[in-house]
């Protein structure tokens, strides 16, 4: 079965302050115990804030080693996931439910690619 790497999104800059809310919180806990339990899920998790990244930049035979923050960056992963699906219909649909469950003042983005294997 294919696996499918998905990239959460985030405004750092307008997520809410505090993060999220208990609510969210539970419904998030749900659903991951949901894919978990479907078997879908094979590792999730959040990372740290763009501050605390470093880019590492090969370009023209040169390499390059910056620390964050970024300040270009308008948007930045916030965490990751990667599942095994059906297709990627499945996978999309999944990263649907995990973007439903955020309050409405977040402002969240998936983007699922596949892993090619090998």
């Amino acid at each position: 079965m294919p696996r499918y790497l998905t990239m959460i999104r985030v405004d750092e800059k307008n997520s809410p302050e505090g993060g999220p809310s208990p609510e969210m919180g539970e419904r998030m806990g749900a659903l991951l115990e949901e894919i978990t339990k479907a078997g879908v899920m094979l590792e999730t998790a959040g990372l740290t804030p763009n501050a605390e990244g470093t880019r590492v930049h090969w370009k023209g035979g040169q390499l390059s080693v910056t620390d964050g923050p970024f300040t270009e960056a308008k948007e930045v992963i916030g965490g990751y996931s990667i599942t095994q699906c059906k297709d990627k219909a499945e996978a999309v649909e999944w990263a649907s439910r995990f973007l439903k469950v955020h309050d409405e003042q977040w402002t969240v983005t998936a983007e699922v690619r596949e892993i090619i294997e090998g």
